[in-house]
């Protein structure tokens, strides 16, 4: 059989010739990922994802492409989501270890670790850059727009909720004992 007639009994749930497909563009596909991912591992781990997805969505195979250039696809995707979800792990994890490091920093003086600081420490960029730049730096809502490159509404609305947000992670007690909305200048 050729590969059109190989898909067109893969969409119709021919288990055999979804099998024969993958079997003829597996060596290709893992090729590929082996010179994407410079890891035979990672390209082989990633080869089984994109099996997968493609056994998931063979009927929307569409036939404009050769079934290995609509493997390649789904396996370029899935590379560069994980590499999306790496790069975010290790800014959690480098965000982590600064928090760690500036908690420590402050036991060594014998300062307090304030909650608030680590309450902002699980908010987003986008919330905590502006309420940093507002309460702890003094900068006005026009100066951190254009740091931000932002509206000056938006940087005011995240700012706003923001400290909601943190707010919301402190209790009754640390609310009173550290209050958000000074400036480092007024505590």
């Amino acid at each position: 059989m050729e590969e059109r007639e190989w898909v067109t009994a893969a969409k119709k749930g021919d288990e055999y010739a979804l099998a024969q497909l993958f079997q003829q563009n597996y060596s290709f596909l893992v090729h590929y990922l082996i010179k994407l991912t410079y890891s035979l591992e990672q390209a082989e781990d990633l080869a089984q994802d994109t099996m997968a997805k493609a056994i998931e969505h063979v009927t929307k195979f569409n036939g404009k492409s050769k079934f290995s250039t609509w493997l390649i696809s789904i396996a370029t995707r899935l590379y560069i989501d994980q590499k999306r979800r790496q790069k975010r792990e290790q800014s959690w994890q480098k965000q982590e270890q600064a928090l760690r490091m500036i908690r420590w920093q402050a036991q060594s003086v014998n300062e307090d670790w304030h909650m608030m600081l680590e309450s902002l420490g699980k908010l987003k960029d986008d919330f905590r850059i502006p309420i940093l730049l507002k309460h702890y730096y003094g900068y006005s809502y026009e100066e951190i727009a254009a740091m931000l490159q932002i509206a000056e509404g938006t940087v005011k609305s995240r700012v706003h909720k923001g400290i909601q947000m943190v707010r919301k992670e402190l209790n009754e007690d640390d609310k009173g004992q550290y209050p958000v909305g000074k400036t480092v200048e007024q505590n």
